[in-house]
């Protein structure tokens, strides 16, 4: 009898370390790999910060096995390059703005709706809930998986021209907007001339004076150094801009679970660091931006509510293009947190 208690009991504690070694990197199904991972912004800015944190959360939780090396200032191509890479199974993950992917997955329009999202509490809503999820999913058809969205923040104007205190204000100012269509015709339809231009290629054009302004971020305009070549700065909010980190579904699906959920727990963390550090950057970046000598303006609520009553029938469209299923779920949600 004394013998089989001592047997039960070995048995037990066997099994019991077994279970515990089973969640750690070292008994995992993980192998090493070395995972490239490309954004279009500088190391030293949120975009970088993250993604250093990332690369960190990768490698803690598998034990150093998995290697991200990251590749920053849009070395590894802009955002467009680096979709199709990832789609072609050249490049293995990275992370960049939605509004490049409407030309393959039409419902990422959605999230560049004129003035959506009142605040980043109902960003966050919707982008972590079941609509943002479904956006994400619908990115598999074209041969890449989204994780988790990032914070851009929200988007305002910079000119060379005059502050733009009125909508008439932007007529005629040659716009540099990202290579999406819903950003073209909102800004053409606002009076600007929208000129569809890579990141990579906004600075120099800046500078020689080939567009007078641009829209992004406080914290983008800042790290960016535009204020070396920008005089105007109009605080607008008339996008919040998120980013998405991506990963290639030709190299993901060779992945065992085991590693494809470190790199979903890696991304989660990076996230919600990226987020905190995103907002409490754009809360200095406007005043630094006031004390490197541009010139800021706030537009009026009347002005505001002119231009969202001008671009309605854009607002209309984006509504149409992702499809009332989609717009009326988004509306939903909206709906329930500001309830709360």
């Amino acid at each position: 009898m004394k013998i089989l208690r001592r047997t039960l009991i070995a048995l037990t504690t066997a099994a019991l370390l077994g279970a515990g070694a089973v969640g750690s990197a070292a008994a995992a199904d993980v192998k090493s790999r070395m995972i490239r991972f490309g954004y279009g912004l500088a190391e030293d800015t949120n975009q970088g910060r993250a993604t250093k944190r990332f690369v960190d959360e990768v490698a803690k939780l598998s034990d150093g096995k998995l290697k991200v090396r990251a590749f920053g200032a849009a070395s590894l191509g802009s955002d467009v390059q680096m979709q199709n890479a990832l789609i072609g199974g050249a490049q293995e993950m990275m992370v960049g703005s939605t509004a490049t992917l409407v030309g393959i997955t039409p419902e990422m329009a959605l999230w560049d709706t004129p003035f959506l999202f009142a605040n980043e509490k109902e960003a966050d809503a919707v982008l972590d809930g079941p609509v943002g999820q479904k956006l994400l999913d619908k990115l598999q058809e074209k041969g890449l998986v989204g994780l988790v969205y990032w914070e851009n923040g929200f988007r305002n104007l910079t000119n060379n021209k005059r502050a733009v205190n009125s909508l008439e204000d932007l007529g005629g100012i040659k716009l540099r907007v990202m290579q999406n269509n819903v950003f073209l015709d909102t800004f053409r339809t606002l009076g600007a001339n929208a000129i569809p231009l890579s990141f990579s290629e906004l600075f120099t054009a800046l500078e020689t004076q080939a567009v007078d302004g641009q829209e992004n971020p406080f914290n983008t305009i800042l790290t960016s150094k535009f204020y070396e070549v920008q005089k105007y700065l109009t605080v607008t909010n008339h996008v919040y801009s998120p980013w998405v980190m991506l990963a290639s579904k030709k190299w993901w699906d060779k992945l065992s679970k085991d590693e494809q959920d470190i790199l979903m727990q890696a991304a989660r963390n990076a996230r919600d660091f990226e987020r905190q550090d995103t907002r409490e950057e754009a809360a200095r970046a406007l005043g630094e931006l006031e004390g490197k000598g541009m010139m800021v303006n706030t537009l009026t609520g009347d002005e505001v509510q002119r231009m969202r009553e001008k671009i309605e029938p854009i607002t209309q469209k984006v509504a149409a293009d992702v499809g009332a299923e989609l717009w009326n779920e988004v509306q939903q949600e909206l709906a329930r947190v500001r309830a709360q």
